[in-house]
C-alpha cells in the first residue's frame, strides 16, 4: 500500500503553482493510500493547454516501508478531445523510441505498450520489433493473442472513448477459392516460432517437445504453420526454410504469384500467407493465380466468441492487476519484485489511465511490485487493471519530449529502450 504525496510535480514551468482540480476518483481508494491532485488541462511544458479531458500528471510517493517511487500518469476521459490509439515504428520488424513514434504520429502524449521480441531475450527471433501477444491497430490485428492473456481495448461508441481490459484470444482463418478453409496460426512473425506459447495448432515446448496450449514465458515451436504478413511488417518476410511456400496477395486478396522457398518483399499494398510444412503443403494445394483467398483475424473472448463493442486499439499485458474494483486474485502468484512498471488502468466513470512508474534508482525511485502496482491504480480510481511491458521500456512521454527516467540497469543512465509499439494520444 501507498502513504501519502511528498510532492507534485507541476511541470507548466512559467506557473507558480499548481491548481488542484480534476482529481481521478477516490472512492474505492484503500485506506492509507496516496491520493493525486493534477494542474488543471495543463501543457506540461508551458506551451498552449492540453484539450479537455486530456491531462498529464506527476507525483513522488512513498511505499510503506518508505522507499520512493515516481509516477507519471496520463489521465484520458471518456469524453476527452483526443483520441487513443497504437502506434509503431516505421516498420513492425523494427523497434524505435517511443518518442519516435510519438513525433511520427504527432501525438500529444505516449506511454509504451506490449512486450516484444527484445534483442537480448534468450529465444530472440531476430526481428525485435515483433509484439509478443495480441497487438491490433486501426481495428487490425497486426498480433496473434497469447490466449487468454489480458489485453486492454480501447474504442469508440457515440463519439466517446471506450477502454475496457479482458481476456483476450485471436481466430485466424484463411478460405480458398475452391471452399479449402485453413486456420491462420499467427501474425506478422516468423513461422513456426510461437514466444509466449498459447496460440493454436500443434504448438509443442522447444526445450521438451511437450504440447503447449497455454500461455509460457518461453518458446513454443510448430513445423506446420500459416502465417499471415501485412504491410505493417516491413519491406521483407523471413527467408524461409526448404520446402516452405509464400502465397502473394494483392490489395484485393487475390493471388498475384506463389514463391518457394518462402521469404522476400510483401507485395506492394497488399499482403502474403507464409507457410512451412503441412502449411506450405496446403497452399500449394489451395492457392491458384488469380483466385482471391479470404483471410479474416478476429478478436474473441477465451471461448471462441467476438467480443463487443468497438475495438480500434488492443494492447496485450502479463497481468490482469484489478478486477471490478479489487485486486486481482492471481496477483498474489506473481514475483513480489519492485520494477519499473508501465500501467494501463480504467477507472469507475470509463477514464483510461495510462501509468508509467519509474524504478531502478535507489533512493529516487525504487519500481513497484504487481501488488503495489495494483494498490497505485486503485489510489488512482482504477477499477481495472493491467500490467503492460516494464523495466527498462517503460517509457512516458508528452509533446515529444521525455517525462520520465527509463533505466535498463539498477542505477543506471535514463535511455530511451526501442520497443515494438506504444499507446498514444493523439489530438481528436
Amino acid at each position: 500500500m501507498l502513504r501519502a504525496v511528498v510532492a507534485m510535480l507541476c511541470l507548466v514551468l512559467p506557473v507558480t503553482g499548481c491548481t488542484s482540480t480534476g482529481s481521478p476518483d477516490t472512492s474505492k481508494r484503500p485506506s492509507g493510500s496516496a491520493s493525486v491532485s493534477a494542474p488543471d488541462s495543463a501543457s506540461g511544458d508551458g506551451k498552449s493547454p492540453l484539450p479537455d479531458g486530456f491531462r498529464f500528471l506527476q507525483s513522488e510517493r512513498r511505499l510503506d516501508d518508505g522507499s520512493p517511487v515516481r509516477v507519471t500518469v496520463l489521465s484520458v476521459a471518456p469524453d476527452a478531445r483526443v483520441r487513443v490509439t497504437g502506434v509503431h515504428g516505421s516498420a513492425l520488424a523494427r523497434a524505435e523510441t517511443v518518442r519516435s513514434m510519438a513525433r511520427r504520429a504527432g501525438a500529444l502524449g505516449a506511454v509504451n505498450g506490449t512486450y516484444f521480441d527484445i534483442g537480448t531475450g534468450h529465444h530472440h527471433g531476430g526481428y525485435d520489433g515483433d509484439p509478443t501477444g495480441l497487438y491490433a491497430e486501426n481495428g487490425k490485428v497486426l498480433s496473434e493473442a497469447i490466449a487468454g492473456r489480458p489485453a486492454l481495448l480501447v474504442g469508440t461508441s457515440g463519439g466517446r472513448t471506450t477502454a475496457r481490459i479482458a481476456e483476450a484470444s485471436t481466430v485466424g482463418r484463411v478460405r480458398a477459392a475452391d471452399g479449402a478453409r485453413r486456420e491462420v496460426d499467427g501474425v506478422n512473425r516468423v513461422a513456426g516460432r510461437i514466444l509466449g506459447c498459447g496460440g493454436v495448432g500443434g504448438d509443442r515446448l522447444a526445450t521438451t517437445g511437450r504440447p503447449m496450449t497455454r500461455p509460457y514465458n518461453g518458446l513454443c515451436t510448430d513445423p506446420d504453420e500459416v502465417v499471415s504478413f501485412t504491410r505493417e511488417w516491413g519491406a521483407d518476410t523471413p527467408a524461409g526454410p526448404p520446402g516452405s511456400t509464400e502465397v502473394l496477395l494483392a490489395a484485393d486478396a487475390t493471388v498475384s504469384g506463389t514463391r518457394t522457398p518462402a521469404g522476400g518483399p510483401v507485395p506492394a499494398g497488399g499482403s502474403s500467407l507464409y507457410g512451412i510444412g503441412a502449411g506450405a503443403g496446403w497452399l500449394r494445394a489451395h492457392a491458384k493465380t488469380g483466385t482471391r483467398m479470404a483471410v479474416s483475424q478476429r478478436i474473441t473472448d477465451t471461448a471462441g466468441r467476438v467480443l463487443p463493442g468497438s475495438v480500434r486499439t488492443a494492447v496485450a499485458g502479463s497481468a490482469r492487476l484489478l478486477r471490478d474494483g479489487s485486486v486481482d486474485t492471481g496477483v498474489r502468484s506473481l514475483a513480489a519484485v519492485r520494477q519499473p512498471r508501465t500501467l494501463a488502468g480504467v477507472t469507475g466513470d470509463g477514464a483510461l489511465l495510462l501509468v508509467a512508474v519509474d524504478g531502478r534508482a535507489r533512493g529516487r525511485s525504487v519500481g513497484v511490485t504487481p501488488s503495489e502496482a495494483a494498490e497505485l491504480l486503485l489510489s488512482l480510481g482504477a477499477v481495472d487493471g493491467i500490467n503492460l511491458d516494464g523495466g527498462g521500456s517503460t517509457t512516458a512521454v508528452l509533446r515529444g519530449e521525455l517525462r520520465n527516467r527509463p533505466r535498463s540497469a539498477d542505477d543506471g543512465a535514463v535511455t530511451e529502450r526501442r520497443v515494438a509499439d506504444a499507446l498514444a494520444v493523439l489530438p481528436e
